[in-house]
């Protein structure tokens, strides 16, 4: 893998990833927060810039989200197709997400669809 930092812009709802020397975006997880019916971090879109895909960003995007997860102590509800099969490979760093909490994940982008 290729050396990147990773930073949780949370305002924004992006885990970035950015190259070495830091000042490029080579991949993102766009991602929201959902309130209720509790706390819990939904991940929408992965997406690693072309001249960057093979060198484990996306990889290193999704374990990052989980681990900020459990540091804040709430669940991960993914959303994003490239997390869900990163979770179903990963069981151990990532727990699966209680069907409720997808469902309202679902419900709250089909309500709120601006940015993703």
């Amino acid at each position: 893998m290729s050396d990147i930092e990773i930073r949780d812009d949370r305002q924004a709802g992006r885990l970035e990833a950015f190259g070495s020397g830091g000042g490029e975006v080579v991949g993102h997880i766009q991602y929201f927060v959902l309130e209720s019916p509790e706390r819990a971090l939904v991940p929408v879109h992965t997406i690693v810039e072309p001249a960057h895909e093979g060198k484990g960003i996306a990889g290193s995007l999704a374990r990052e989200l989980y681990a900020i997860a459990a540091r804040e102590g709430v669940p991960v509800a993914p959303l994003c197709p490239y997390v869900v099969k990163w979770a179903e490979r990963h069981p151990d760093e990532a727990p699966a997400a209680d069907p409720n909490l997808l469902r309202a994940a679902k419900d709250w982008l089909k309500a709120n669809p601006e940015g993703f």
